[in-house]
């Protein structure tokens, strides 16, 4: 990692550690809310620094992991009911305002009609790919229950996977925050994958039987 990419990385740090020190529990909820409808927040970095600060007792367990899942879940709501309500061509035309480029809705189509719950619940720890889905998902009309259920359960996965690691690696985040990123969240992301797979194939066994 050069230098200069190091100092950025720690000036966004400071940022997000600013709007936590200030803004509280309401900031970790606008942050993933606003992330979810397209607006270009670190979301993961959030999360971390506010495990960091549950390790040094700003923050609460409870308020803290309340907060971070009703913001997902409530940005995650608003994306479906647009991509619902406006549908596929204005998302065509206007979704590269929140990264929603044709080659990611075509393929992201194909993927949520094969795999509708494991792509709810793994999209959540890809980021870029997260915010895509509900827009998806609301286009697609999905039935509304199984979308916040399935939403749910990678959220509680996901937000708890990095207030962790927050809480664990403390300041060494910021070293080693690429590092992570490249090789322990995708390993992360596999094993979600596994378990989930699993999961479902036991789910649709018992069920035929």
């Amino acid at each position: 990692m050069n230098y200069q990419r190091l100092g950025e990385l720690k000036s966004m740090h400071i940022h997000i550690h600013l709007w936590l020190i200030q803004y509280g529990y309401v900031g970790v909820f606008l942050i993933l809310a606003l992330e979810m409808v397209g607006i270009p927040f670190p979301a993961e970095t959030t999360l971390t620094f506010a495990g960091l600060e549950l390790s040094r007792g700003v923050f609460h367990a409870f308020p803290l992991f309340l907060s971070a899942i009703l913001g997902h879940l409530v940005g995650a709501g608003v994306a479906y009911i647009l991509g619902r309500l406006l549908g596929r061509p204005a998302l065509l035309r206007y979704g590269h305002v929140v990264g929603l480029t044709p080659k990611r809705f075509h393929r992201g189509e194909q993927v949520l009609r094969k795999y509708q719950a494991p792509t709810l619940i793994i999209s959540t720890f890809i980021a870029g790919v997260r915010v895509v889905i509900p827009y998806l998902a609301g286009i697609e009309r999905l039935v509304i229950w199984r979308y916040i259920l399935y939403t749910m359960v990678g959220t509680v996965l996901w937000v708890t996977a990095f207030i962790l690691a927050g809480r664990v690696l403390e300041s060494e985040w910021i070293r080693y925050h690429q590092v992570l990123h490249r090789g322990l969240w995708p390993l992360l992301a596999v094993v979600v994958i596994l378990l989930v797979g699993f999961a479902w194939y036991r789910f649709h066994r018992h069920a035929k039987t």
